[in-house]
């Protein structure tokens, strides 16, 4: 099957995740990883770089990062420097739209002087300028244009800034981790870390492990403990990544890499939103609002330049990190690889109090060159079947699912305070949010927070961030078999599992109770 790309920086990303994968499942990746800019790059003429060579430099570093990047460097997004240096240079420019007009509002605006007429045009000395932006707001012809980096207009929380060689820098005490700048960068110059080879290596320590046993004795891994599986969590927004397959046939696929079994983060929504339904009715009597704590670049982003808000924030774990501690539960020996579109993700599984819960992030774009490097055809695949949530825990994939399910379980048991929540459609509208919050301004008694437009299905490693999304996610949901989050999660033992981050708490309480609280740095 010939994949389709959304844009050829997509495709050439793919390129290098599905060799290094090839290499990685025959276990010769360090012998492969030479040769693998001569395939993805094959020349003479080069692409759209200067010449074939630059290109394969830029490819090795993306082999780099796809081996999991600079390990000095926290930040799991890194700028490839070599990648980095097609953009236009100076922000604002004269157009053949200037007028050279008498009254020169321009260079009245500009408070460095920066502006000066030759010839009856404005001319901007770059030198001087300091990218303020007033000679664009005060031109009557609209002749000044902002031809800012594609990557500083995506990150809506300043993380990024252009150093003396004119390469993009992130600020890691801005960064939130969302990876806009990932998916807007038009050249690929900035990308995120993978642990496509990590996984890679545990599915094949399964396999041996299984193909090993002896029929007298317990099977165990390499490392001499028991047989270890390895779980794949799907984020519900998978329902709009794969459309030429079934979510079953997806399954499939996924099982067929080596998974021992598949199982939906929308069942840790359900336990969340169960859950955050009690710590509501607490939080709203307490102090007045409460935020949501699933997007880890929300709450970043509350941490980094909102940190008198903590307070606020639902002291729940993540969906993926609830779901993966239920399967721990179950299974200690088991390995939990989480898929979906979040960059941030890979960051939250590092967190001290987070630790050791999801072992892995996969991003769905990683997934499909796992998928192809393999040859594995999921429309010829048979459907298997997934592990059931409801309808409120799939819709958490999309701006107010959140909203929703909480809303649900709230109208079921009304406490005193009626449920009045505000929607953020992206990290802009969150600011503006917790902004009125930190002011006493706001009306509203809850935030659901997503850092990225649309939810999780615009996250930056999506494979299709399209407008049918949202309705494909609507459409997932209601295929779900049990009408609530009670239904859906019937038939687990919840009383093992901690949903908060809180250590003091005793352990043997249930679920619902044990958690610890995800507002920790």
């Amino acid at each position: 099957m010939m994949r389709k790309f959304e844009n050829h920086v997509q495709e050439m990303k793919y390129e290098v995740l599905k060799e290094v994968s090839r290499a990685a499942f025959q276990g010769n990746l360090e012998e492969a990883i030479p040769s693998i800019p001569f395939r993805t790059d094959p020349g003479p003429s080069p692409r759209i770089r200067c010449c074939i060579h630059k290109e394969r430099v830029i490819t090795m570093d993306r082999i780099r990062l796809a081996l999991g990047g600079d390990k000095k460097n926290p930040n799991i997004i890194e700028v490839i420097d070599e990648a980095c240096d097609e953009c236009t240079i100076n922000r604002f420019i004269i157009t053949e739209a200037c007028r050279g007009c008498l009254a020169h509002r321009c260079t009245g605006a500009c408070p460095v002087n920066a502006i000066s007429i030759i010839g009856f045009k404005a001319v901007i000395d770059q030198e001087k300028c300091i990218e303020c932006g007033k000679c664009k707001e005060s031109c009557p012809y609209n002749a000044v244009a902002d031809v800012m980096r594609p990557c500083r207009r995506a990150c809506e929380v300043g993380a990024l800034s252009i150093d003396e060689q004119k390469k993009a820098v992130i600020d890691e005490e801005k960064c939130i981790r969302c990876g806009a700048c990932v998916y807007q960068c038009p050249f690929g110059a900035i990308m995120d870390k993978s642990s496509i080879n990590d996984v890679i290596k545990i599915l094949k320590e399964s396999k041996v492990s299984k193909t090993s046993q002896n029929a007298n004795e317990p099977t165990k891994s390499k490392n001499g403990n028991k047989e270890m599986k390895v779980y794949a969590i799907i984020a519900p927004s998978i329902s709009s990544q794969f459309t030429y397959a079934s979510i079953g046939q997806v399954i499939g696929g996924i099982k067929t890499l080596g998974f021992h079994d598949v199982i939906e983060v929308a069942l840790g929504a359900d336990m969340v939103a169960l859950e955050e339904a009690r710590e509501y009715r607490k939080v709203v009597g307490d102090i007045g609002t409460m935020t949501s704590s699933c997007c880890p670049a929300f709450v970043d982003h509350v941490y980094k330049v909102y940190p008198e808000l903590k307070k606020h924030l639902s002291s729940l774990v993540s969906p993926m990190i609830a779901i993966s501690r239920l399967i721990k539960s179950m299974d200690p020996e088991g390995k939990v690889v989480f898929v979906g579109p979040c960059t941030a993700k890979k960051e939250e599984i590092q967190k001290k109090d987070l630790k050791g819960s999801t072992d892995f992030v996969l991003t769905f774009e990683e997934l499909a060159a796992m998928l192809d490097s393999q040859d594995i055809a999921l429309d010829q695949l048979e459907e298997s079947p997934l592990d059931n949530a409801s309808f409120y825990g799939r819709i958490f994939a999309r701006s107010g699912g959140l909203t929703k399910a909480l809303g649900k379980l709230l109208e079921e048991e009304p406490g005193e305070s009626p449920f009045n929540p505000i929607t953020c459609d992206g990290i802009l509208e969150c600011d503006k949010a917790l902004k009125r919050l930190k002011f006493r301004r706001l009306e509203h008694n809850f935030i659901e927070g997503m850092a990225c437009k649309g939810g999780c299905i615009g996250g930056a490693a999506s494979l299709s961030h399209g407008p049918k999304d949202k309705s494909a996610v609507d459409k997932y949901g209601k295929m779900a078999l049990e009408p609530n989050q009670q239904e859906s999660l019937r038939v687990f033992d919840l009383q093992s599992v901690e949903y908060h981050r809180d250590h003091q708490i005793n352990a043997a309480q249930s679920i619902l109770k044990d958690a610890v609280s995800v507002n920790t740095e």
